[in-house]
């Protein structure tokens, strides 16, 4: 499979990754009386991931985010030579699937892109008001569990055909686990694409959401490149 392809990969199943899990965070979450709220919020970013790993896991492997690609690297899984094209290719995509859910959103009279848009944020900004502190730990473990998840799921000694059920459950679990700390990013593809219509705020905060999933997908990466050793 040629990188452009690959690339093209990322870039539509970031698209979707953000268009389908923020999309339901800005369209449905709080929709009046039958709103999806979290558990609705945590199931959609999940079953995005699944679906793109069934449709294009076999061209891309379907990374959809930075910190897969960091933390894959790190467990050799992955040639450091087609690191920086995929992370500008997930940016992209994420950024273009933001751009359509702010064109439907916009659509509501009385939308406000400046009253979240389904950013990641520490503080005052935290959905619970959750610290700083408390975002980075939270964002460095989850992703750290999220890429322990990804590579053993497709270990070669895996059970066949199953990682994408994994990693999109994985996925939901986590969300469940965090919304609530820091709306739950754990990928800084997506944390970027709506931070960028979000503005002010969420781009001050924008580097813990790059820092903290690539810090846990790297350690991430390195225990199980231990932990899968046969001797």
């Amino acid at each position: 499979m040629t990188l452009t392809r690959k690339l093209a990969a990322e870039f539509i199943g970031t698209f979707w990754l953000v268009l389908g899990g923020c999309g339901s965070a800005v369209l449905a979450a709080k929709f009046p009386e039958v709103g999806i709220g979290f558990l609705g919020v945590a199931l959609a970013f999940g079953l995005t991931v699944l679906t793109m790993a069934f449709a294009i896991g076999h061209i891309s492997g379907c990374h959809l985010n930075p910190a897969v690609s960091f933390g894959l690297w790190s467990g050799g899984r992955f040639p450091l030579i087609e690191l920086g094209p995929y992370i500008a290719a997930q940016v992209a995509g994420g950024v273009a699937g933001a751009a359509v859910l702010y064109i439907i959103a916009s659509g509501q009279a009385g939308f406000d892109v400046t009253a979240g848009f389904a950013a990641n944020g520490y503080g005052e900004h935290s959905p619970g008001g959750y610290s700083m502190v408390a975002g980075l730990v939270t964002e460095i473990v989850m992703t750290f569990m999220f890429l322990t998840i990804i590579l053993g799921a497709t270990d070669r000694r895996a059970p066949p055909g199953l990682a994408p059920i994994a990693i999109g459950l994985g996925l939901t679990l986590i969300h469940l686990i965090s919304i609530p700390v820091t709306n739950t990013s754990v990928n800084p593809a997506r944390s970027t694409g709506v931070a960028v219509f979000q503005g002010g705020w969420a781009l001050s905060q924008l580097w813990l959401f790059w820092l903290a999933p690539i810090l846990g997908a790297i350690l991430a990466g390195i225990v199980y490149r231990w932990l899968e050793r046969e001797q």
